[in-house]
């Protein structure tokens, strides 16, 4: 599709012109009209028109939000908020049967690594789909997301073995991933700063439906087959995303007729095949993309896949990987800065301290969260005994929190018209919550109090990410809002992988070695089976020495995981020294017809 560009000029009106033998007399009174009107017409206002030196993708975007009136606007919003209630079903069923799926194919142990893989695979896709938003357009990347999601949903429903099902995840990571930033980005374009947490909580609202149905639906499909739980979503997807992609389409092709824009030639028409290719890697900065998502990938990895013997941290592919790893990272910040013809981001942006206390916030706030909580429903029924849905409702709690907080949160930032006081609250909320849950995760304590700290948690929590985006939104103008939000994007989800990491190092180095050590005899020659099967451990009889002895051993790795998460969460509270208390109702990025 070819760039789209605001039109250069004003529509002009047509004067009628008499016949020739008057012609003199008519081009006198045209002149005596031009010169008037010239005296008189007022140009319209930088917020009536699209901003010509944007990118095409932002002015077409503001096009759009000229052209649209609010119903258009209401059926992308309720197109949205489907979309999120989509992730949050289609989530809820990964975190509930999750476990089973890979405990079925015996690879219970490879449930971080899949959380690993998929995170950086998110974080890489960040930057290319906000190019793509800012280069191309908004609706037809939006179209590539879903046709992403749509492949792993499909790969998800159809695996037969561990190697598709990662494969599967990656893609659904990838695309769906791509598909909600995607949202969140058209969520920028619709809506004013001050406006913009209300606009968040709006759209994330649905995980109030799914905290409850979905883990009744997880156990459902658990019962009779989990391959639906993907190919049901399948079915459902592309009817939930085609009216966000018709109101975009069609409003923009509006804005064409009515020349707000004007399509301009392609720069690629006549170049030969091998330069065609080179602008796209150019322009969507691959080697960045590379350079991001393969050192993640060494440096992380080995963290997962080095067993608890001291001996495999010397050997040199492990040593390989995290030295090539972390210097992969280190250039791909020397590359972006320097050296990268086309990067994602200014110098200037970068260097907002706004911008990086928000993103260092987003790292420390997802490391503190995925330290412990992929073995989290696992955790629950093993050691406190409920049920999958139980356990779902249970993890779900901040969903039914959010749900309700986070609208609260984003009208009292709309009616302040400043965001950084939440932060005051929210971190100390968060960490006393964390810390509590070190001691009340061990066998013997009441599920209430865990429930208690994930109330705490929820009210933390969910602030710091509306104040988060809000702070790195507020950095950025409307033209590399999309750069900013990939940027806090890729923090959120590197912060996931790492934290997937300490969370897949504690479990791996902890775990086998206190089953083998309180299992009883009787027990000990299944401990591999054991610990690599979910079905397995709750397969023992409540009370019996064995489960009492893999309830124990869970207590204590997960005692190592939340401690680890905690001291993180200690760490984020400098991102209060960052971020500057900038006054919301001061800046104007967007126009047209917005919520």
């Amino acid at each position: 599709m070819d760039p789209i560009h605001p039109h250069p000029h004003l529509p002009t009106v047509p004067i009628a012109r008499d016949d020739a033998d008057n012609k003199s007399f008519s081009d006198d009174k045209k002149s005596h009209a031009d010169s008037e009107s010239a005296q008189h017409a007022v140009a319209p206002s930088s917020s009536q028109v699209p901003d010509e030196d944007a990118q095409a993708g932002v002015t077409t975007a503001e096009a759009v939000t000229l052209t649209w009136n609010r119903k258009w606007l209401w059926v992308a919003y309720a197109s949205m908020w489907c979309l999120y209630l989509v992730r949050a079903f289609e989530s809820n069923l990964t975190a509930n049967l999750g476990a089973y799926i890979v405990s079925g194919f015996e690879e219970h142990s490879l449930i971080p690594v899949i959380g690993i893989v998929s995170g950086i695979m998110g974080a890489a896709t960040a930057m290319p789909v906000a190019k793509m938003l800012n280069v191309w357009d908004r609706g037809y990347g939006f179209l590539v997301m879903i046709l992403l999601s749509l492949i792993g949903l499909i790969l998800s429903a159809a695996t037969t073995n561990i190697y598709t099902y990662c494969a599967a995840q990656v893609f659904w990571s990838v695309g769906y991933t791509g598909a909600i930033f995607t949202v969140d980005i058209i969520t920028t374009d619709t809506s004013s700063l001050r406006d913009r947490g209300l606009a968040y909580a709006f759209t994330s609202s649905p995980y109030l439906i799914t905290a409850f149905a979905g883990p009744k639906a997880a156990e459902g499909f658990y019962a009779r087959n989990w391959r639906w739980s993907y190919g049901a979503f399948a079915i459902i997807l592309p009817f939930v995303a085609a009216p966000l992609f018709i109101a975009l389409e069609y409003n923009k092709r509006k804005a064409i007729r009515a020349g707000t824009l004007v399509r301009s030639a392609s720069r690629n028409v006549g170049k030969p095949l091998l330069e065609k290719v080179w602008t796209f890697v150019i322009e969507f900065d691959l080697p960045g993309v590379i350079l991001l998502a393969g050192g993640l990938a060494l440096f992380l990895i080995p963290f997962n896949i080095a067993s608890s013997s001291s001996s495999d941290w010397r050997s040199p592919h492990i040593i390989a990987m995290l030295v090539v790893g972390l210097l992969m990272i280190v250039f791909f910040g020397i590359y972006e800065r320097f050296l990268s013809p086309k990067p994602f981001a200014s110098g200037s942006l970068l260097a907002n301290r706004t911008l990086i206390g928000g993103c260092y916030l987003s790292f420390m706030y997802f490391i503190a969260a995925s330290c412990w909580g992929a073995y989290f429903t696992s955790l629950l029924q093993v050691v406190f005994n409920v049920s999958l849905s139980e356990a779902g409702y249970i993890s779900n709690t901040s969903d039914v929190v959010n749900s309700f907080w986070l609208l609260i949160v984003g009208y009292v930032i709309k009616r302040s018209g400043r965001f950084k006081w939440v932060l005051y609250f929210a971190l100390p909320i968060y960490t006393l919550g964390e810390g509590l849950l070190i001691y009340f995760r061990h066998p013997g304590q009441s599920v209430g109090f865990v429930i208690m700290c994930q109330i705490f948690m929820s009210l933390g929590g969910g602030t710091m990410v509306i104040a988060e985006q809000v702070a790195v939104l507020a950095a950025a103008s409307h033209n590399e809002a999309a750069s900013a939000f990939a940027i806090l994007s890729v923090f959120g989800n590197a912060g996931s992988a790492v934290g997937g990491a300490v969370s897949g190092a504690i479990w791996t180095h902890t775990f086998p070695n206190k089953l083998q050590e309180y299992l009883p005899a009787e027990a000990l020659p299944d401990w591999e089976t054991i610990y690599e099967s979910l079905d397995t451990q709750l397969s023992y009889e409540v009370g019996s020495a064995t489960r009492l002895a893999i309830a124990r051993a869970y207590g204590e790795a997960q005692q190592w995981m939340v401690a680890a998460g905690t001291i993180f969460m200690g760490l984020a509270f400098i991102s209060i020294l960052l971020i500057r208390n900038v006054h919301l109702d001061k800046i104007e990025q967007v126009k047209g017809v917005l919520l």
